[in-house]
């Protein structure tokens, strides 16, 4: 560039003095040395211009700070501070910008614990801040002490700074104004990030939370390692840190810089092995792709894979005692994505759900034309209403369960008597008002000819599942049930030596009633007083006590015999023919899975410490107290029990309280059907009693077998294998609970086939809250966005993590035929 200009200088010349080729090359040479001797005069007096430029700098970094604390009041404006989120398990708060709520919920900001915390991160911010501010201080002073020094290079950069000395007055202003420009861009960046509700985000703002009171999960937290992965990553800041960034941050002088960086190690331009680790990991699970289809099979938006294996139900040698009702599952569970009716809408909420439902959501008209005249169920323009409830309450049914107390006062609904067994339940309209006097319901029919009858009750916002009394024992334990009810449920029970009453039996409570509403109680039809009178010689041999047969009932015309099983095993022992049999000693009587069924009894306990041997407290006391009989075992945790189940329902307790209820940006007053997958003792169903909504407890076969606990509680709910698909129709529950659960079937199972179950069996807009360990976390929160499911929030600390998605609409395209399902 200067050889450049002074050949402009030497053309002048020569057309000006019309001098000599020579001549001109000599003053050239001579004018050349003149001016560069001149400016390295010039530079070397005006050298001392670094120190300004360093302080120039440091304005600049003054003007960092001055526009971020500008932009703070931006990204919190998102957060409302009214309002608080615990998340009860670090005894802490939620992230601010952990959780999406529904439009109708505020979010939570965190509290004066949480801020403790974000302080001493910031703390750790403003120290890494102040080594790089001396590292560049060192650097700047390193390359003026070279340039001094470096005469080879002295011409080269004199003209340089000659042809730059204009500018030399604007170069802080432009530093300034493109670290400004830099910051902005930042916050940018930062504000995407939050949008899209990135993961590395919320595991930076984990720290905001406190020690955590989980019996699960123990908070042992090695806090150097979190704050190495801070500094080294380019996870952007909560909004907690942001907020409270503090306004007198220093940055050191070059002496402080000096001592600073004797005393204090810091990880300066490397990063860390856990962070390049962490981030190779969630890379590899985020680029993994899933590939989604729609099942096509001829239960299409109806389809239960174990019930509808019609290859499996084609081949059966018999079908005299159901089988082709029963469960038949697939080798391997399907892992395409049911396909939504045409015209599905969300449901109507509770308790309006009760009395009429969408017609779209179960079009099925087939019931309504074979039950319409029994006021089970009729078409009424865009929805299917509920008018009477049953073939035994066509007028209602609450007249009938206090026609059923006023006709057994030991009934006592909703005091001693809370849990119930509905047999054949059809639609579910006892079940659903028993609601009304504080009892819950079991209630199964089959998937047969009734058509949709427990989809019916589900859409409607009462349990049921598909089941049906035939070669197997019911999926639930032994003795848990305080009452078993059947409406003209269709069961023959006094066959083939009352095989299928008999497993009543052993699953209802000594003490406890079995209440029977058929024709052939109060008509006098042959075929009905037959089976009475076998009913009657049954009962008796398996010493039943007939409490009351009753009359029939003015409004619904029907009667009810009510018979109450032993409390004891004298009549056993008394009867003269042991017909049917007690059942061996070595006969668990709560085995129950795939479980054949016999022909005996199990003994009545008589051990006061053992269970069944006394009734449990009313209701609601049962649900807070320790079950009697657990005083001599250990616990699920490793504690005594009784402290055991102490523990995990005060921890629910806090946890549904403080995090799940107003941290999580769920409606709950939109939320009725709720399945806990992976229940223990019932304390996250016990937790949310106040609710109007019911809770599914299932206990993994593969799980401590603590159903009959939650039973005692006044809860209910089965046994099921989570590598199976659950007997419900798709689209069954607003939101499903899983603790720990995930991770462990991973071990055994196909995960995909069972977030395709998930995605069966959740409604559109349902919600599914997942607890577990952070690489399962991030698996199956990449999987579900696969699946078009929207992150509401996600929290992750010491390698625990907590998941809160909902589900959507979306469907895919491409199309799998599930041949087995085939007709």
């Amino acid at each position: 560039m200067a050889l450049g200009k002074y050949s402009r200088v030497d053309n002048n010349n020569n057309n000006n003095n019309n001098r000599k080729s020579s001549s001109s090359y000599c003053s050239t040479v001579t004018i050349v040395i003149f001016v560069g001797l001149c400016l390295v005069g010039i530079w070397m007096l005006t050298s001392s211009s670094v120190v300004p430029v360093q302080t120039g700098n440091g304005s600049a970094e003054e003007k960092k700070n001055q526009v971020e604390d500008q932009v703070t009041p931006v990204t919190s404006d998102n957060n409302d501070s009214s309002n608080t989120s615990d998340f009860e398990d670090n005894r802490g708060d939620l992230p601010d910008d952990a959780t999406k709520g529904d439009a109708n919920v505020s979010l939570a900001e965190n509290d004066g614990k949480g801020n403790l915390n974000t302080q001493e991160n910031q703390d750790n911010t403003e120290e890494t801040k102040m080594d790089e501010s001396k590292k560049d201080d060192e650097q700047s002073a390193s390359e003026g002490g070279e340039k001094s020094g470096d005469n080879s290079g002295g011409q080269g950069d004199s003209l340089e700074n000659s042809d730059d000395k204009k500018s030399d007055s604007d170069e802080t202003d432009k530093k300034s104004d493109s670290d400004e420009n830099d910051k902005k861009s930042e916050e940018n960046n930062e504000k995407s990030d939050l949008d899209d509700g990135d993961k590395k985000q919320d595991e930076s703002s984990s720290e905001n939370n406190g020690d955590q009171a989980d019996n699960q999960i123990e908070e042992k937290v090695d806090q150097n390692d979190n704050k190495e992965l801070e500094k080294s990553s380019d996870e952007p800041k909560d909004d907690g840190q942001l907020k409270n960034q503090s306004s007198n941050e220093v940055f050191p002088s070059g002496a402080q810089s000096e001592l600073l960086n004797e005393t204090v190690t810091q990880t300066g331009s490397f990063s860390t092995q856990a962070t390049e680790s962490k981030i190779e990991k969630e890379t590899q699970l985020s680029s993994k792709k899933y590939s989604w289809k729609l099942c096509n099979t001829t239960a299409g938006p109806d389809y239960i894979p174990c019930l509808d294996n019609l290859e499996a139900i084609r081949h059966l040698p018999s079908t005299k005692h159901y089988e082709h009702r029963e469960r038949h599952c697939p080798e391997e569970p399907p892992t395409c994505l049911v396909p939504l009716p045409e015209g599905y809408k969300r449901p109507i909420e509770w308790p309006k759900s009760r009395e009429k439902i969408w017609y779209y959501n179960v079009p099925h008209t087939k019931l309504a034309q074979i039950k319409g005249h029994q006021n089970w169920v009729k078409v009424t323009g865009e929805y299917l209403t509920f008018p009477g409830g049953g073939t035994q309450f066509k007028h209602g049914a609450l007249h009938y369960i206090d026609f059923i107390e006023e006709s057994v006062p030991d009934v006592a609904w909703g005091k001693r008597s809370r849990v119930v067994l509905d047999v054949g339940c059809g639609v579910a309209s006892f079940g659903g008002f028993l609601f009304d006097r504080s009892v819950v319901a079991m209630s199964f029919a089959p998937k047969d000819e009734h058509e949709a009858q427990v989809q019916f009750a589900l859409e409607r916002g009462i349990p049921a599942v598909s089941a049906v009394m035939g070669t197997k024992r019911l999926p639930y334990p032994g003795r848990v049930f305080d009452i078993v009810h059947c409406a003209r449920c269709r069961v023959p029970w006094h066959i083939e030596g009352g095989k299928l009453l008999l497993e009543l039996n052993r699953v209802l409570r000594p003490g406890g009633f079995f209440l029977w509403s058929a024709t052939p109680i109060y008509q006098n039809k042959t075929e009905d007083v037959e089976i009475w009178e076998a009913m009657v010689e049954l009962t008796k041999s398996m010493c039943w006590e007939l409490v009351n047969k009753t009359s029939k009932d003015a409004v619904n015309g029907v009667a009810v015999a009510a018979f109450r099983k032993p409390t004891s095993n004298d009549c056993y022992e008394q009867r003269s023919k042991q017909e049917p049999p007690v059942c061996l000693e070595s006969d668990d009587p709560n085995a129950a899975w795939n479980v054949p069924l016999q022909t005996c009894m199990h003994k009545v306990p008589v051990d006061a410490s053992e269970r069944g041997s006394q009734w449990p407290d009313r209701w609601p006391e049962r649900l807070e107290k320790a079950p009697y009989w657990l005083s001599s075992q250990v616990g699920v945790y490793g504690k005594a029990a009784p402290e055991d189940f102490a523990a995990d329902n005060e921890h629910w307790k806090r946890v549904v309280t403080k995090s799940y209820l107003n941290g999580m940006g769920i409606s709950w007053s939109s939320v009725r059907n709720v399945m806990d997958m992976n229940a223990v003792y019932g304390g996250f169903a016990a937790a949310l009693k106040d609710l109007s909504l019911w809770v599914m407890n299932v206990v993994p076969i593969d799980s401590p077998d603590t159903l009959p606990i939650i039973y005692e509680r006044g809860l209910f709910g089965m046994y099921h294998d989570w590598c199976e698909s659950f007997s419900t129709y798709p689209r069954s529950y607003d939101l499903l609970h899983a603790d720990h659960l995930f991770s462990k079937l991973n071990k055994r199972c196909n995960l995909v086939a069972i977030v395709a179950e998930v995605d069966r069996i959740l409604r559109p807009e349902g919600k599914l809250i997942v607890r577990d360990n952070v690489e399962t976390i991030n698996e199956l929160e990449n999987m579900l966005k696969s699946m078009q499911w929207e992150v509401r929030m996600t929290y992750s600390k010491d390698k625990e993590g907590l998941l809160c998605v909902q589900k959507f609409m979306w469907r895919p395209k491409e199309v799998e035929t599930i041949k087995y399902a085939i007709a």
